[in-house]
């Protein structure tokens, strides 16, 4: 990389704007923040083809308790497209960081069991 181009990427890190900081909640605490919680299915063919496993996703979530984004972690494909569907249609009560509302991320995990 030329020096020209190194001290014009350093010259737009520097002029970002911050990211806003989101905080990580834990599943137990998730859970008792859940106000809306939609369970996902067991994907008709998975069922068929006997596919048991864990799943895990990420969700991120506004400062109003919205869902934003899921993400997976983990998990059979047969399994996961029915959870994102579900945890996007989750609602929370907002959580909070020094008393302000703050965006969370959250790992949660389903287990699909016949």
């Amino acid at each position: 990389m030329s020096t020209m181009i190194q001290i014009q990427v350093a010259m737009l890190i520097a002029a970002a704007p911050p990211c806003a900081a989101e905080m990580r909640v834990a599943q137990p605490e998730a859970l008792r923040a859940v106000t809306k919680k939609i369970q996902p299915d067991y994907n008709p063919m998975a069922k068929q083809m006997r596919v048991q496993g864990e799943v895990e996703v990420e969700a991120r979530i506004s400062e109003s308790g919205d869902v934003t984004e899921v993400k997976i972690l983990s998990g059979n494909a047969l399994l996961t497209s029915t959870v994102v569907k579900a945890v996007k249609e989750w609602k929370f009560q907002p959580f909070q960081e020094n008393g302000k509302p703050a965006q969370a991320v959250a790992a949660l995990r389903f287990s699909f069991r016949l």
